[in-house]
């Protein structure tokens, strides 16, 4: 009795630890995406020194914040049932 009562937390434990792991997964390559993205487009191809011009930095505060903010407006249209545009 005991062993069939604690299967379905087993199961729930698997889904939590299956649903974190994708969620991980996702939040990897999120970071990856944005970081490949607004490298490409805000830092210049030939490096003159090891720090970021100011121009770079705002640049990248700006590609980051508009990535995340079209990130979870297509997150919210497809959680809506919507399809994005």
């Amino acid at each position: 009795m005991m062993a069939a009562n604690n299967l379905p937390r087993e199961v729930d434990a698997e889904q939590i630890f299956g649903m974190a792991e994708k969620e991980m997964e996702y939040r990897v390559e999120f970071f990856n995406k944005l970081t490949h993205t607004c490298f490409n487009k805000c830092v210049e191809k030939k490096y003159k020194e090891g720090e970021l011009y100011m121009g770079e930095n705002t640049c990248i505060d700006r590609c980051v914040s508009k990535y995340q903010q079209v990130t979870n407006i297509i997150g919210q249209m497809l959680a809506n049932g919507e399809r994005p545009m």
